[in-house]
């Protein structure tokens, strides 16, 4: 008995480590974005300032960093098995209820 409530704890910290990361990877990629953008604008500015540039390399970091929010803050594999959860304890429900 004392195994299988170790296994838990130990899936339980493997998922909240996995959680860590995905978080420390997408505000990395964040503060990269806020870092190199304004330079890219700046080096836009300095060099060639009657052809704006810089705004494609913004748009396209910009989409890679929402795809990513949404993979970590948004609908995911967590997301999935809450779902699957709550659908199997509403069906338990109304099986109950009958």
């Amino acid at each position: 008995m004392e195994n299988l409530s170790f296994n838990k704890e130990n899936l339980a910290y493997e998922k909240a480590a996995k959680r860590v990361r995905d978080l420390k990877g997408f505000y990395g990629n964040l503060t990269s974005y806020c870092l190199v953008i304004p330079i890219l604008l700046i080096v836009n500015l300095l060099t060639s300032p009657n052809e704006l540039w810089f705004y494609w390399p913004m748009l396209g970091w910009g989409i890679g960093i929402a795809t990513h929010a949404v993979g970590v803050f948004g609908i995911g594999k967590d997301w999935e098995e809450r779902k699957i959860q709550q659908l199997m304890e509403e069906e338990r429900r109304n099986k109950k209820s009958l």
